[in-house]
């Protein structure tokens, strides 16, 4: 088992270290990316992993560089990219033949996205997390033009209330323009999942949130 895994960025040489949740018999690794504003053991992932590992699935998390320099703003996108790259090549050589689902909460899928879209990494399947489509407010700049070129089967996991795809016909536009897309409305979801009305942790949200991804996975795999 790797304990973690070196990324040279512009700053020098980092160690990631890898949080894993294992499943009893796997035939899968989704390797699982925090979004910006937390890392990997943000109760939201910890709660997608379990129930992910639950579900027949091996799950790794892992932090990006700035997180593990202490800082709360992501740092430059090819940085990102280089974490994903390094990470994604580690666990494909340490389960050679095994389906690799590359997936990202917030930034950290949109991050996945793009080091698909350049070639950085080939997963069999991506998964996003709320795709963050544009920022709070600004539909006028989507960050969609690279998804397109993505050839893996990419699955968007998108509350309807979510300030991040508003309006959700936008983000049912980029889908449908994608090679191979699918969208999954969580109703009335915000950016984390969270439904008014219905108090859950966060935690117990992932927890849900996976229990839909799962299925999806296994699915397309066995196509």
């Amino acid at each position: 088992m790797i304990d973690a895994v070196p990324v040279d960025i512009a700053a020098g040489t980092v160690d990631l270290p890898l949080t894993y949740d294992r499943a009893e018999r796997a035939d899968v690794v989704m390797i699982l990316a925090h979004g910006a504003g937390a890392g990997p053991e943000h109760p939201f992932l910890g709660g997608f992993a379990h129930a992910g590992a639950a579900a027949g699935i091996d799950v790794v998390r892992f932090p990006f560089p700035y997180v593990v320099a202490g800082r709360r703003l992501p740092g430059a996108a090819g940085d990102a990219i280089a974490s994903w790259a390094a990470v994604f090549r580690a666990i494909a050589d340490a389960h050679a033949g095994v389906p690799i689902v590359a997936a990202g909460k917030s930034y950290g899928g949109r991050m996945a996205s793009m080091a698909a879209a350049s070639g950085a990494i080939d997963p069999e399947l991506l998964v996003y997390l709320g795709y963050p489509l544009h920022a709070p407010g600004r539909p006028d700049r989507p960050r969609a033009a690279h998804l397109p070129e993505v050839t893996s089967p990419q699955l968007f996991v998108s509350g309807t209330r979510d300030p991040f795809v508003d309006p959700v016909t936008d983000l049912e536009s980029v889908v449908a323009g994608c090679a191979d897309a699918e969208l999954l409305w969580v109703e009335g979801g915000r950016h984390s999942f969270e439904v008014a009305g219905r108090k859950r942790d966060a935690e117990e949200v992932g927890g849900a949130v996976a229990e839909l991804v799962a299925p999806w996975c296994h699915r397309r795999l066995s196509q």
